[in-house]
């Protein structure tokens, strides 16, 4: 493909998920036909309907455009001159990179690449992953010899799920190609649709580092955050009320500490480190970043026990209402959910974790994580409450709402603020309160 066959491109996107969907509906509402693939027959049919499970186009822009043909017929991908790879990269057992769904992709792709094409790969994954790995599958699936008779290239995703500011468009976009034909292509593809513009990486690889070291910067700085919060909570000190104190200072980095779950930080860094390990250097500093998020739901169980006695209240079969799954506020993405992992450390205490979540599905909380969501109105004999996640629903909620979900035989209400949503002076004239 060149430069001068672009106003008849044809792009498909295969992995139509909180990165492929949007990037579709970006390109077709600038009159670019789209082939939207997903191996996910259900989803598919969803979008088919004008349903968005990802919340983030929503059903009223989706019903507007008419020139996005979903399918899952990989056949399909054949029409196609320009491919997009948009699938996760989770990690597997003891935290080694799965690259399986994006070799799964290159597989399919390259059974459907015509000769002349581009593809492009968006999937988070560590430096020399598209050249050394994807590149050859590309090879021995289309029978066509890359450089040649087909090229690839790079270009991070770097969406904000949940964000309605940062999109897609107004996101600066990294690119790069497999040489400076490619990236010039490359470049223009996006361009189309990026108002923010383009940054041209010198190489593939330099594209694939920089992505992979944007959640593992974040990664480390939260996992101070929470490291501070372990400290000064031996200390009887809020760490809420120390980092705004610290941060009128005008260079004072505004992290904050949590559960750091879903499908980028806190997986990312593995891909760093695994990559990083294989070639000899161990890493000091990722890893223990990484170690000190990971244990954050342990922290967290602890202390909600320790106010439950505090509490006089019997642990050994408590009711506990965890308030929020998802790994973010206002996102569905139930994806590695740390708040899952908080509520597998009560389990082990032998409470009686009830849970709730007005956005998340409750047939994938179920099939992900084995957890049944209740419903928050029919709950009221709670010996605690836990609010994990900050979804609007439960910003705007005021302080005494929450007082109707307690068993009224405590004497005085735990309530648990993971995410520091609430007025401390206020909430602890009427609860046991800990904010993280």
């Amino acid at each position: 493909m060149d430069k001068e066959n672009l106003n008849n491109i044809k792009i498909a996107i295969t992995g139509m998920g909180y990165v492929g969907l949007p990037l579709a509906v970006a390109f077709a509402e600038n009159g670019i036909y789209i082939i939207g693939f997903d191996i996910n027959q259900e989803k598919i049919n969803k979008y088919k309907n004008g349903e968005d499970p990802t919340n983030e186009i929503g059903k009223d822009r989706l019903a507007k455009i008419s020139n996005i043909k979903y399918t899952a017929d990989e056949n399909d991908l054949k029409e196609a001159d320009f491919h997009i790879v948009a699938v996760p990269t989770p990690v597997g057992k003891n935290n080694v990179p799965d690259l399986d769904p994006v070799t799964g992709a290159s597989r399919t792709v390259g059974r459907n690449l015509k000769e002349g094409s581009i593809v492009v790969y968006e999937s988070t994954v560590y430096p020399g992953v598209t050249e050394e790995v994807c590149v050859p599958i590309l090879e021995e699936e289309s029978d066509l010899v890359c450089g040649e008779e087909f090229k690839v290239g790079y270009s991070p995703e770097r969406v904000n799920p949940g964000d309605k500011v940062n999109t897609v468009e107004t996101i600066v976009k990294v690119v790069s190609g497999m040489d400076e034909e490619s990236l010039e292509v490359i470049a223009e593809v996006y361009e189309r649709i990026i108002k923010a513009g383009v940054h041209r990486a010198p190489s593939i690889k330099v594209a694939e580092a920089s992505k992979i070291i944007e959640n593992s910067q974040r990664d480390v700085n939260i996992a101070f955050m929470n490291e501070l919060a372990m400290i000064f909570d031996k200390m009887d000190i809020d760490t809420q009320s120390v980092l705004e104190a610290a941060g009128t200072k005008w260079n004072f980095l505004n992290f904050y500490p949590g559960l750091v779950g879903g499908h980028c930080i806190g997986v990312d860094p593995y891909y760093l480190t695994y990559r990083s390990e294989e070639l000899g250097y161990i890493s000091q500093l990722i890893l223990n970043g990484r170690r000190i998020n990971d244990q954050m739901s342990n922290f967290v169980a602890e202390k909600i026990v320790k106010k439950m006695i505090e509490s006089n209240v019997k642990v050994n079969g408590a009711k506990v209402l965890v308030m929020g799954l998802t790994f973010k506020e206002n996102v569905p993405d139930l994806r590695n959910s740390k708040v899952a992992d908080l509520i597998n450390r009560l389990e082990e205490y032998h409470v009686n974790v009830q849970v709730t979540d007005p956005i998340a599905d409750p047939d994938e909380a179920l099939r992900e994580h084995g957890i049944e969501l209740q419903d928050i109105n029919k709950i009221s004999d709670a010996d605690a409450v836990v609010v994990a996640v900050n979804h609007d629903q439960y910003n705007e909620m005021e302080l005494e709402e929450f007082k109707k979900f307690y068993n009224s035989d405590v004497d005085k209400p735990v309530f648990i603020d993971i995410k520091s949503i609430f007025d401390k002076v206020e909430a602890e004239k009427m609860y046991n309160y800990w904010r993280m």
